[in-house]
């Protein structure tokens, strides 16, 4: 299985903001749509980095409610990693797991065409090791 395939099923749509927005906007952006991070998109849509909720709480341990002024610009990683389509699950999984995050642009030919979350990843997995027991399970009822 490959990113393709969780984007096919998940859709292509992805939360952005501009390096402008205050972490107050990204954190309304961030409860509106139920998500854990948005990219940070200058205005011609290429991604400068990203800023997640994991961000902002460390920010708020250093700079207390100061936080919510700050812009998406301050507090976003640079220069987020990402992947392809074609990249499967498991090395997705190794790829965000090795690099300790949660969210992964999905960047085809240039351009942004989706993201996935370490969520999607495992609820991916743990749906292909249920198809693959599944298939033993038949196979072995019909070989008796």
């Amino acid at each position: 299985m490959t990113l393709a395939a969780i984007l096919k099923t998940k859709g292509h749509d992805v939360a952005s903001m501009r390096p402008t927005s205050t972490i107050a906007e990204v954190v309304a952006k961030l409860a509106e749509r139920g998500i854990g991070a948005v990219l940070v998109e200058d205005t011609l849509g290429q991604i400068l980095g990203i800023v997640s909720e994991r961000d902002i709480v460390r920010a708020l341990a250093v700079h207390g409610a100061a936080t919510l002024t700050m812009t998406a610009a301050q507090l976003m990683t640079a220069q987020p990693v990402s992947a392809t389509p074609g990249l499967s699950v498991a090395e997705a999984m190794r790829l965000m797991t090795d690099g300790r995050f949660r969210h992964l642009p999905v960047m085809e030919n240039g351009k942004l065409i989706g993201i996935v979350s370490i969520g999607d990843v495992v609820k991916s997995l743990l749906a292909q090791q249920a198809q693959e027991v599944d298939s033993l399970k038949a196979y072995v009822v019909g070989a008796m």
